[in-house]
């Protein structure tokens, strides 16, 4: 009966002659059908689209990182009115690409886990045969002949029934054992990377916006010069007319407001460009409405120590963390690859009736037990080459991560330091500026001297604006930063926004919990 195992379960085997060709043509049509049908189901699928609103996205966003629910599609109804950095992340979190797909890697390996322990769990399988046939001698070798005795070419036909379930079940299996952690390992490991990407994505979207800002304060700079260089404008024709100017210092002052203007088209240009970046990386449609609920401003904050950061990262970077739980992946691999010249035991048997006719089906068992020794395996020496180098890479790999964590954090707060002092002289500079435009304009109003002086005060205005609008958004920039090189940064990203009064920001005591997408 074990030529019978070959089929698959509840599958009815009727070999007749007269039934060959009908069967396999009801066999060819069955097949046919079967790629046919899941096409309509995968047409249907491709043909619905989800459609609920931004609004009720951003209401549904996780609030902290423990709740996250399964990543849902991307939505591109009207955004808010006013989207908060908050608000940015939510939705990044909710629809960005990159979450998604990491969310959906967790499930493969779920798949991948769930194959694993399959050999370890209960087989069944159930098969039905109703045979009738005859056989032809000859073909068989029976071709000699016994003198006074007739023997047929082709003896039947006769039939045979048999019912039958069979059953198996691992008793002792190191082999999948080892695989099974290892495929427990694989989907922890990509847990982790799913919060890193979720990490990355708070990163890039608080960049984004971070650009939108400083987008924004340019142009707000520079409709702020436009409105000088008019009121400079004015004064010229005014002085013009009672000749304390001259038509020079008119058309002066009138070039200054031409360039000015220009300067806010193209300010004003690199926002909308902003904001339809920040719209697409957000999953939303880059034709969205946007209005930016903050404004670039300062917020210091104290740098954290060095060595006490660097430990603390090395505890929360979940990139980190997930290259640790795929090494231990591979160490259970290494086992179960060694674990295949171990002896497996199984338990097996069937029940099932067979006879030679419907109305005559006595019932018939087997239980017997295997215990199987692998003498021979050439594939298990490639397999075992193969895992060592996978794991010095992975060595590799956690070594270079490490050092690469340091840079990052050296980096950040080299950055944040510089940054800092950046800001307080761009604030000293634009002050100086500002001081100067204000006596030349009062030196031109009086006729001591011509224009000159005012728009040479007023180009260092500009360029004193545009240097402290760098400068802030590299201090905040800088902070962000740091909150990704110390790890947790979905958790952690607001202790990073800094506070006039704000402490060096502490990374948890523990690693957080890898956020993973709920069960579909």
């Amino acid at each position: 009966m074990e030529r019978f195992g070959e089929f698959e379960t509840g599958e009815v085997m009727i070999v007749t002659r007269k039934n060959r060709s009908r069967a396999a043509i009801a066999a060819i049509l069955l097949f046919a059908a079967v790629p046919y049908a899941a096409g309509q189901q995968a047409t249907a699928v491709l043909v619905e689209a989800p459609t609920p609103r931004i609004a009720q996205a951003l209401q549904d966003a996780p609030a902290a990182p423990a709740t996250s629910a399964t990543p849902a599609r991307m939505d591109s109804s009207a955004a808010p009115e006013k989207l908060t950095l908050e608000d940015a992340i939510a939705l990044a979190l909710k629809n960005n690409l990159g979450v998604l797909v990491a969310g959906e890697a967790i499930q493969q390996d779920e798949g991948a886990r769930v194959r694993a322990k399959s050999p370890l769990l209960p087989q069944v399988t159930a098969h039905a045969l109703v045979n009738e046939q005859d056989i032809n001698l000859h073909a068989l070798g029976f071709n000699f002949s016994i003198p006074n005795v007739t023997i047929p070419s082709v003896i039947g036909p006769f039939s045979n029934f048999d019912f039958r379930a069979y059953a198996s079940q691992a008793i002792v299996n190191r082999q999948a054992t080892h695989s099974l952690r290892a495929a427990d390992d694989e989907k922890d490991a990509a847990k982790l990377d799913y919060q890193d990407t979720r990490d990355q994505v708070v990163r890039e979207t608080a960049a984004l916006y971070l650009m939108a800002q400083e987008a924004e304060a340019q142009t707000e700079a520079a409709s702020s010069r436009v409105d000088t260089s008019t009121t400079m404008q004015k004064l010229a024709n005014d002085q013009h007319t009672q000749g304390l100017a001259t038509a020079v210092d008119v058309l002066r002052a009138e070039v200054q407001l031409s360039q000015d203007r220009q300067s806010v088209l193209v300010a004003r240009n690199n926002y909308e460009i902003a904001l339809m970046a920040l719209a697409r990386y957000l999953g939303l449609p880059p034709g969205t409405p946007l209005d930016l609920a903050e404004s670039l401003e300062f917020h210091p904050l104290p740098p954290p120590d060095v060595e006490p950061a660097l430990a603390q990262a090395l505890q929360a970077r979940s990139d980190y963390r997930a290259l640790a739980v795929q090494r231990e992946s591979i160490l259970e691999k290494q086992k179960a690859s060694h674990a295949r010249y171990f002896p497996t035991l199984d338990a097996n048997g069937n029940y099932g009736a067979i006879g030679d006719k419907m109305t005559s089906l006595p019932a018939t068992f087997l239980v017997q037990a295997t215990l199987s020794v692998t003498l021979f395996d050439r594939d298990r020496t490639g397999e075992r080459i193969e895992l060592d180098s996978q794991l010095r890479q992975i060595n590799d790999q956690i070594g270079d991560m490490a050092r690469g964590i340091e840079q990052d954090l050296r980096t950040a707060l080299l950055n944040l330091q510089s940054a800092e002092d950046q800001v307080a002289v761009a604030n000293q500079s634009l002050d100086l500026a500002q001081r100067e435009l204000t006596l030349a304009e009062d030196r031109f109003r009086n006729g001591v001297t011509d224009n000159i002086e005012v728009i040479t005060a007023q180009n260092s205005v500009a360029q004193a604006q545009d240097t402290r609008i760098v400068a802030l958004a590299q201090h905040a920039d800088a902070r962000m930063a740091l909150a990704r090189a110390m790890g947790g940064t979905e958790s952690d990203f607001k202790n990073y926004l800094g506070a006039p009064s704000g402490e060096p920001p502490i990374a948890p005591s523990a690693p957080p919990a890898a956020t993973q997408p709920g069960a579909r």
